[in-house]
């Protein structure tokens, strides 16, 4: 592959993924959601020489004419583009049909068209629900726990039905929680730290006892580079984590520890998910990845935790720090 499509390439994993395929020698075309602010949310905040490089095409995932018109002259593509807010799901799933199931289709459907040469779908680790085993592996059961996680299954099984029925070169790319500069407030990881950098001593969360495995967002770059450039990849399902798992009480805890020691926790009912759709616990195995690609994390932790506290840090203006993000 010389040229690729990058969907939700103006997003949070997308601007750090199209910054990872230039840097690695292709030529990027960069698919962002249609406004009439002509924002192209973090391309915007690339350095203009580097900018200069990416073909923008603005366009609207759930329109398939115009995905079809983006795919064209592209060896392959990265499919990103989503909705990703839990809460958001509760009270507007129908966006998340039209978007993550409809979007998911319209690109499978153009790139069968135009015979592509890689097709990679991204999954989440929401897909598998609270484990039922650990570590996860990919052979762990589905459980749609909110509308957001049951599209993304359907998502899944959509490109899993194209590589089967007509030999798609599909991967579904399945990253664990992401994080890192770029990541929207509505995160664990801003939330609790913007709250903290902004002065609050009452850092307002809902449950601290679920776990999660989470991935320092080049690290996430890197795995969907590696699993394109394998040749043992298509028609997989292949996580990306870590095979580490932090609560969220004791995440809290180390940024407070960190960044002000004053700092307490308190609950907030309204940023807690019901109880059969909370995700209590993820902790993915990487086996397979490591097994069929060349990837491997090399980002610690608390790497990636200094360097996203520094970012957020130099851009608070950026943050509501004085609402629910959802």
């Amino acid at each position: 592959m010389k040229k690729v499509l990058v969907t939700g390439a103006d997003g949070f994993i997308g601007s750090h993924l199209t910054e990872h395929l230039m840097e690695k020698g292709y030529e990027v075309k960069a698919f962002t959601y249609y406004n009439s602010f002509n924002s192209w949310g973090w391309l915007d905040s690339l350095p203009k020489e580097k900018l200069q490089q990416i073909e923008i095409f603005q366009g609207d995932i759930r329109d398939p004419n115009g995905v079809r018109e983006a795919m064209k002259g592209t060896d392959g593509v990265f499919h990103l583009a989503a909705l990703i807010a839990i809460p958001f799901s509760y009270h507007s799933p129908d966006s998340y049909v039209d978007t993550n199931i409809k979007g998911t289709l319209n690109v499978l459907q153009a790139a069968r068209d135009l015979d592509m040469e890689r097709v990679l779908i991204t999954s989440t680790s929401e897909v598998y629900g609270t484990a039922q085993y650990v570590p996860i592996d990919e052979k762990h059961p589905y459980q749609g726990q909110s509308p957001y996680s049951a599209t993304k299954i359907g998502a899944d099984r959509l490109a899993e039905s194209f590589y089967r029925s007509f030999d798609l070169p599909v991967t579904i790319v399945r990253p664990f929680n992401t994080f890192g500069p770029r990541q929207s407030a509505r995160a664990v990881i801003p939330t609790i730290v913007m709250q903290l950098l902004s002065g609050k001593e009452e850092i307002s969360l809902g449950s601290l006892t679920p776990t999660r495995d989470f991935n320092y967002v080049k690290d996430t770059a890197n795995g969907f580079y590696e699993i394109a450039v394998s040749g043992q990849t298509v028609g997989e399902e292949i996580n990306i984590a870590t095979q580490r798992e932090i609560s969220i009480g004791d995440l809290a805890h180390e940024l407070i520890r960190q960044i002000n020691p004053k700092a307490h926790i308190v609950c907030d009912e309204q940023r807690t998910r019901p109880e059969k759709s909370e995700v209590n616990r993820l902790l993915g195995c990487n086996e397979k990845i490591l097994r069929l690609t060349g990837w491997k994390p090399r980002y610690s932790f608390e790497q990636g935790l200094a360097e996203t506290i520094e970012w957020i840090r130099e851009h608070m203006n950026t943050y509501k720090t004085d609402i629910y993000n959802v």
